[in-house]
């Protein structure tokens, strides 16, 4: 995950993020509610997640750019939506836009 995963506390799992972020000290662990993948030609082409910490969903992106050797994924946004419904409709309109350009998506 990006850096900006660090900054956000929007680390999953145990330990290794950071919980308290930059908003006052008080703020939970972000809690990666779901991620969907999408690959072309056997390749991974994007991970896109959804984290939710509050009241606040964030969704991040990772792009692995399939024009280069790059093995480092990019890291664009993160996201930041009103509401889980918002957050999860940008990430479906995502996917379905990426079907359309031949990827298989999971």
């Amino acid at each position: 995950m990006s850096d900006l995963a660090d900054e956000y506390g929007l680390r999953s799992g145990g330990g290794g993020g950071k919980s308290s972020g930059k908003k006052g000290g008080k703020a939970a662990a972000a809690k990666e509610s779901f991620h969907r993948h999408a690959k072309k030609d056997g390749r991974r082409v994007v991970i896109l997640r959804l984290f939710e910490r509050d009241e606040q969903f964030v969704v991040e992106c990772d792009v692995y750019p399939t024009n280069s050797l790059r093995v480092e994924p990019l890291h664009p946004g993160p996201y930041h939506f009103g509401s889980k419904d918002e957050a999860a409709a940008y990430i479906e309109e995502a996917l379905l836009a990426l079907e359309y350009l031949g990827c298989e998506v999971s």
